[in-house]
Order: C-alpha cells, then sequence, then structure tokens
C-alpha cells in the first residue's frame, strides 16, 4: 500500500489500465505510470493524443466505462490518503462531485443544451452542498461573476448554445469549482479557443488556483502552453511517464529525446524554417545534439502574380424577430485582398470575427451579399451556377474537422474517386484509381489506406485524407479552415510540411484561417486581421508581428503563450 505523504494531494503508484477490444483481446493504454500532485500545486500532464493523460485523469474520476475497463493489480491512486479504488461507488460519487472536480475538453459536449447555466450549476450546489434554490441562484450568481461572465444576472437563464465558447468553458469551470474541490483536474480546456480566449481561461485558472488554494492536474499536448502556469511537469508518451521534473527545468534542460522534440515541433515566432522538425527528428540513434534547421523566407513582392482579386467583400445573415421583422447581422464587412499565385495569405481573429465567412463565401457556400471575387478576370460571386461548376475544382477547401468531413460510409478510396468522376477527372476508373494510390501516396499514407474507412484513422490521418480528397481537382486556390487547430503539435508540423511541399511543387495558392498566430506566421506571406467582420490590419508576415498597428492585432500577439 502506498505510504500517504500529508504534502501530497493525490498519489498515483504504478497505474496500469487497459481495454477490451473483444472476448479475447485488450490492448494497454497506461503502463504502470506514478506522479504526485502536491497540495496548492499545478502539475501539467502533458503528452499526444493517444499518450494515456485523459486516461490517467479518468481512471482518477471514476468515469471510465467498466464493462471494457482493466484496472490491473498493483494499481493505486489515492487522494488526500484515501485509496479510490477501494471506495464504494457512492463514496466515489460524492468525492468526485464535492473534493475533485474536472474541466473537460468541449464545454458544449459536456453541458446539457435543454437546461438552462443557471439550473445545472444550482443543481451541483442543491447535490453536493445541500442549498435550496434561492441559495443556489444567489450562489450561481456569485461564482458567473467570479469566472468573468459579463452581466451574470442575464446569462444565468441562458442556454449553453446562446454563449460564446468563452463563455461556455468559464461555466464549466464555475461549475467544477463550485463545491471548492480541493483537485481541479482541466482535460485540454483551451484546445479550440482562440488564442485571446485561451490566455483568459489559463489566467482565470491561475487565479482560482492561488484564490481557493486547491490543486489543479492540468492537461495538454501543447507543451508551450503550460509553461506560464505549471509547478511540475510530466510529460508521457504511449502510456509511459518520459520525464517529470519542475517546469523550469523541463523548459530549460529538458533530459528525453522526445520532450526535446515536442518544445522543437510547434513554429516559434522568432523562426520560420524550410520544414519543421517533427518527432522522428529527435528520436533514433543518429539524431545529433541540435539541429540547424535553413530558414525560409517571407513576404510579398511587386512582381507576384495576381490569382484572387476580392473587393469589398460582404456577407449579411438575417434573424427573424417575432412574426414579420428580421434583424440584419453583418458577419462580413467590406473585405478586399488580392491573393498571388503560390503564395499563402493567413486570416486571424477571434471566432465571430468573420474569417470562416469569408472563405466559404468565396467558394459559394454562403451568398454574398456584396462585392466581388476576380478569379483571371470573372467574378466567382456573380456567375451562375452552370458557369461556376466549371471552377468548382479550381478552388477547394480543408475544414476545420476532419471527422465531420469525410463521409463514414465511405471507403478512403471511394471518398477520393468520387469527386475525380463527378468532374471527369481521367479516362475511366481504372486511371482513377490509379491516380488515388498515387495521392495517398504523396500525403504519407499506405496503399492499404485506400480499402479503409475513415473512423480506421487518427484525426491527423484523417486530415491527410482529406488533402488528398482536394488534391484530386488539382486545385489552384486552397482554403485552409482551422485545418491544424485541433492536432497534436508533432501531427500538425507533418501537415504544416505537407501543404509546404504542395505548394513549392503546384504553386498553389492558400487561404489559411487560424486563431494560432504562431502558426500563421510559420506559413502565411502576407496576414490579415479581422475584428467584427471588418479587417483592422493587413502586411506581410513579418512586419506585422514585428510592428503591428492596430490595438486589436497588438492584443493577438501579447496573448500568445510563450512557455516558460
Amino acid at each position: 500500500m502506498t505510504a500517504h505523504d500529508p504534502k501530497l494531494l493525490l498519489q498515483v503508484r504504478e497505474l496500469r489500465i487497459s481495454f477490451r477490444t473483444d472476448k479475447k483481446n485488450s490492448v494497454e493504454a497506461v503502463k504502470g505510470i506514478s506522479f504526485d500532485v502536491p497540495r496548492n500545486s499545478t502539475v501539467a500532464l502533458v503528452g499526444e493524443s493517444g499518450s494515456g493523460k485523459s486516461v490517467s485523469s479518468l481512471a482518477v474520476m471514476g468515469l471510465l466505462p467498466e464493462e471494457t475497463t482493466i484496472i490491473h493489480p498493483g494499481s493505486s491512486v489515492r487522494f488526500d490518503g484515501r485509496e479510490l479504488f477501494d471506495l464504494p461507488r457512492s463514496e466515489r460519487r460524492r468525492l468526485c462531485g464535492k473534493e475533485i472536480a474536472m474541466i473537460f475538453q468541449e464545454p458544449m459536449s459536456s453541458l446539457n443544451p435543454v437546461f438552462t447555466v443557471g439550473f445545472q450549476i444550482g443543481e451541483v450546489l442543491r447535490r453536493h452542498m445541500g442549498m435550496n434554490a434561492k441559495q443556489a441562484r444567489e450562489r450561481t450568481l456569485a461564482l458567473l461573476a467570479e469566472v468573468g461572465i459579463p452581466d451574470p444576472l442575464a446569462k444565468i437563464d441562458a442556454y449553453p448554445g446562446q454563449m460564446s465558447g468563452g463563455q461556455q468553458q468559464r461555466v464549466m469551470i464555475a461549475m467544477a469549482i463550485a463545491c471548492e474541490p480541493k483537485l481541479l483536474i482541466a482535460d485540454e480546456p483551451t484546445t479550440a479557443l482562440d488564442v485571446t480566449i485561451q490566455k483568459q481561461i489559463m489566467e482565470l485558472i491561475a487565479g482560482l488556483q492561488k484564490k481557493h488554494q486547491m490543486s489543479v492536474l492540468f492537461i495538454t499536448h501543447d507543451l508551450g502552453l503550460v509553461g506560464e502556469i505549471a509547478d511540475r511537469v510530466i510529460v508521457m508518451r504511449h502510456g509511459e511517464v518520459r520525464e517529470e521534473g519542475a517546469a523550469a527545468q523541463v523548459f530549460g534542460a529538458p533530459q528525453d529525446a522526445y520532450t526535446r522534440a515536442l518544445l522543437h515541433c510547434r513554429p516559434k515566432l522568432d523562426e520560420r524554417p524550410v520544414r519543421l522538425p517533427v518527432i522522428d527528428d529527435y528520436l533514433g540513434e543518429h539524431v545529433q545534439a541540435g539541429l540547424i534547421l535553413p530558414q525560409r523566407t517571407r513576404g510579398s513582392a511587386p512582381g507576384d502574380e495576381p490569382l484572387l482579386v476580392v473587393q469589398n467583400l460582404a456577407k449579411s445573415f438575417y434573424l427573424r424577430e417575432g412574426l414579420f421583422k428580421k434583424r440584419e447581422f453583418r458577419a462580413v464587412k467590406d473585405v478586399s485582398f488580392t491573393l498571388a499565385r503560390g503564395k499563402t495569405l493567413g486570416v486571424v481573429g477571434e471566432s465571430g470575427s468573420g474569417k470562416t465567412t469569408v472563405g466559404l463565401t468565396l467558394l459559394r457556400l454562403h451568398r454574398a451579399t456584396g462585392g466581388s471575387a476576380l478569379f483571371e478576370g470573372r467574378d466567382l460571386l456573380a456567375m451562375s451556377d452552370r458557369d461556376y461548376q466549371s471552377y468548382k475544382r479550381r478552388i477547394q477547401i480543408i475544414f476545420q474537422n476532419p471527422y465531420a468531413s469525410l463521409n463514414p460510409r465511405f471507403t478512403v478510396g471511394q471518398i477520393l474517386v468520387e469527386p475525380m468522376r463527378i468532374h471527369r477527372i481521367g479516362a475511366n476508373d481504372g486511371e482513377r484509381v490509379a491516380m488515388a494510390y498515387e495521392l495517398l501516396k504523396r500525403v504519407g499514407l499506405p496503399e492499404q489506406a485506400f480499402h479503409r474507412y475513415p473512423h480506421e484513422f487518427s484525426g491527423g490521418q484523417r486530415q491527410r485524407i482529406a488533402i488528398a480528397r482536394c488534391l484530386t481537382m488539382k486545385p489552384e486556390i486552397l482554403v485552409c479552415d482551422e485545418s491544424v487547430s485541433a492536432l497534436d503539435v508533432s501531427v500538425q508540423a507533418q501537415v504544416l510540411n505537407l501543404l509546404q511541399d504542395l505548394q513549392d511543387e503546384y504553386k498553389m495558392s492558400y487561404i489559411f484561417i487560424s486563431h494560432d498566430l504562431s502558426v500563421v506566421k510559420y506559413i502565411a506571406d502576407q496576414v490579415m486581421v479581422m475584428h467584427h467582420g471588418s479587417v483592422v490590419e493587413m502586411a506581410d508576415s513579418d512586419e506585422l508581428y514585428r510592428n503591428p498597428q492596430h490595438e486589436y492585432t497588438r492584443a493577438l500577439l501579447a496573448a500568445i503563450p510563450r512557455g516558460a
């Protein structure tokens, strides 16, 4: 039995977890890991998808599915001196609702859409604190104010769908701290959020940790994010702890090659290598201590050939109010830019800035309410559907979510061959299949992928399939809508390298939409900053990052995580 150290709130010892894949077989997800979370401290658990970090946290909460989960003998998780695996289910539920709380990655999936946020926070208070309805409402208002929700009196009766992503995450945090827990587990709480909202959430968690004297177990795949909040860092890979130590030591002098790889894979503001390093560059027997990477120059030049000229683009949505009235919402206001052949325009801004609407409107997935988009002298927005048909293959889009944008009933082969058949690319299906195999090779996937379904692949592999599908059309313009935002840093580096290789080879032009300013700095020649539907600043990427002119741009840049 693990000896209890009163300085330690959580002690994990030799934790081994497997999942049954069928009646006879199982896969080991966590392989005998041990770590501690001291009282009144923040510990970061860092690793890529599949490293076992989220599984470990769910084991602490008792949220793993009993039917398929095997907790191996000898595994121990002690909280405040109590062995959690020995507790009855009722006691475990009471403990994990009141003394241990968790913030999940996706707030919209964790909040019930049919109940108001006030009811959902109040339910926690009524169940665990024994409050009546009036007491719970007063405490809920105080919690909403504490986590920075504007006008709590109005928001308490709002539904989750009526709030922004950042506000939803704040509601989740309010719910988690409602009973003033001793341990707060934050599982990727900022992954899908804009850089400014991300900074606010990180500062909020850090402030609450100090105010309530609680411990925080912060789970993320981004080492750069935890440098400003964590006291200790634990790096996991393939279910094992690869490195553990004080945050300053792990960032300043990482001992494990995998830790060094994670730190170097993320694009840096002061470097732009020709190719981003990936994990394998730092692992293996023949890797040198330091990689010297040739740098790439970016920017526009007077002689650049214009491919797409957008002038005064506008898009409004009309929201019904009552039976007869409509209210206009101007999502895009008077946006103009020129995209050169073989160049990348980065489009940045917070959620609601209009950047995705610009991309969808250019592809005619939204109907523009004003302006023009001249492609080889012809206005894409004004031509008939029949005339536009021949242009569809020349301007394509990679969507943010590869899970939702691939047909789950089609094999990868069908996904690739269908658009070629529709647009009559290739003389026959045999030629199209051969082209599909070549595209799979081009995006780094094996031939066997042709006969498999999307659900059999990881997120990074699905994004590669989505890119391959776009390439079947041999497009000249590719709109990348947050296409790497949800990927691990190493997979993100692989996809960015692939996009750069394709641009070098085919002279493709990209409209790269993202809220990750480090990634945009790496890949963009020009950067367009949007705020509330308008362009507030546009410049070559080096110039914009070196000398931002607009107050909003400066705020975005100031919010970029700088690491330790």
